[in-house]
């Protein structure tokens, strides 16, 4: 069976092409740097290797590039549309409703945009996935895999704010965590690997968005996440954490509306808020030439990382260990190296030969007297999405 995985980010697609149940990969690829004045396509198969750069406006030019790419006498693994059984499509924002994996009908679809405003640079994304791919793969059966499902074993202290139970009972207003289908795949490779039964895991998925979940036993118990995808970490463009004064601050002092806050907060916060730049790999590259506000923003940021790691470790009470996944996870050697400096207490060190790598597989970058293992591992929520499609066929 053939399934093809399509996983909108909020300024990116990643697409792989399954032989399943064998997990075979026909084909794989990237299209990176949405709506910005470049993009890039990646496309990978045995029988062709393409980088190339382009304007890509937005979600739906990118998918229709992926689909050609699929097609195509040189790069295609495909002679018809019809070859596709399942589209398997990651949905950031299942809410109260959606707490498994779910085929995609007409009513499902209403409930992902009904979500849009609790998810405004994902839901809308996905949802055109899925708009797109129905229009292509006519045949196939459409598939919503949401990040929200891994953290729905959150207990209710961790979930729950602090406001008039009404909001939680009659409005489902609670913290509901995201990227689980990323936190869940190098959870489970992590506790392979410690072979342990009792573990006390950190995973820190970093990419334009970012997040963090506490993972004890394999099952996760906290996350930076929250209501929507905006608290917790620093992002690409949006703000993490904030005092909630500042939102009626913007408003009642300084006049903006409640959609210039939003706006503001969503897309012009973050590292691009810090410093102009949104990609990570643009504000090292300004670091290392001396720029001020770059150099500022990478502390900002990896410090919010470190803060989180000790109210994990006090949650669960102990660390066995802290997981780097997602682009910036597995690629930047200076954010990693930054978030475990002077982390000795928690037991963290970082040897320096081994952080400077990027690596394909599992790779243990700790020292060899740490008594937290510190692991990269590249995350792969496209197979763990093909995954839990299949098993719904």
């Amino acid at each position: 069976m053939k399934i093809l995985v399509i996983n909108s980010g909020s300024s990116s697609i990643k697409y792989q092409l399954f032989n399943m149940p064998e997990q075979e990969v026909i084909c794989s690829g990237l299209i990176e740097r949405i709506g910005l004045e470049v993009g890039v396509v990646h496309y990978e198969s045995e029988k062709k290797s393409i980088k190339e750069e382009l304007k890509i406006e937005n979600h739906k030019k990118g998918l229709e590039k992926v689909v050609h790419l699929l097609l195509a006498e040189k790069t295609g693994v495909i002679s018809s549309t019809d070859e596709i059984e399942i589209v398997g499509h990651r949905v950031v924002h299942g809410g109260s409703v959606f707490t498994q994996t779910t085929e995609i009908t007409e009513e499902v679809k209403e409930e992902i945009r009904k979500l849009f405003s609790l998810a405004p640079q994902h839901n809308p994304a996905n949802l055109e996935g899925i708009l797109v791919a129905e229009s292509i793969f006519t045949k196939a059966k459409q598939v919503a895999v949401f990040d929200t499902a891994f953290h729905q074993t959150i207990p209710e202290k961790a979930y729950k704010y602090a406001i008039p139970v009404k909001f939680t009972e009659k409005h489902n207003i609670r913290l509901y965590g995201f990227h689980g289908t990323s936190h869940k795949y190098v959870s489970e490779k992590a506790n392979e690997y410690l072979n342990k039964t009792n573990s006390k895991i950190i995973t820190i998925h970093l990419g334009n968005g970012c997040s963090m979940s506490a993972v004890q036993n394999g099952i996760s118990i906290d996350h930076s996440l929250g209501f929507g995808p905006v608290t917790g970490l620093v992002m690409g463009t949006r703000c993490g954490d904030i005092d909630h004064t500042i939102i009626f601050y913007l408003m009642n002092t300084l006049g903006y509306t409640l959609e210039e806050v939003n706006t503001l907060l969503q897309k012009e916060s973050g590292m691009y808020g810090l410093t102009g730049f949104s990609d990570l790999r643009d504000i090292e590259a300004a670091a290392a030439l001396g720029n001020k506000e770059c150099i500022l923003a990478l502390e900002i940021n990896t410090y919010r990382i470190k803060k989180y790691i000790g109210s994990y470790a006090a949650a669960m009470n102990g660390l066995d260990a802290i997981v780097f996944t997602a682009g910036i996870g597995e690629n930047s050697m200076l954010v990693r190296e930054k978030v475990c400096e002077s982390m000795e207490f928690l037991g963290i060190e970082i040897n320096a030969e081994k952080n400077a790598t990027r690596p394909k597989k599992l790779t243990e970058i700790n020292t060899g007297k740490a008594k937290v293992k510190v692991l990269v591992i590249p995350t792969n929520e496209e197979l763990e999405i093909a995954k839990q499609s299949y098993l719904i066929k």
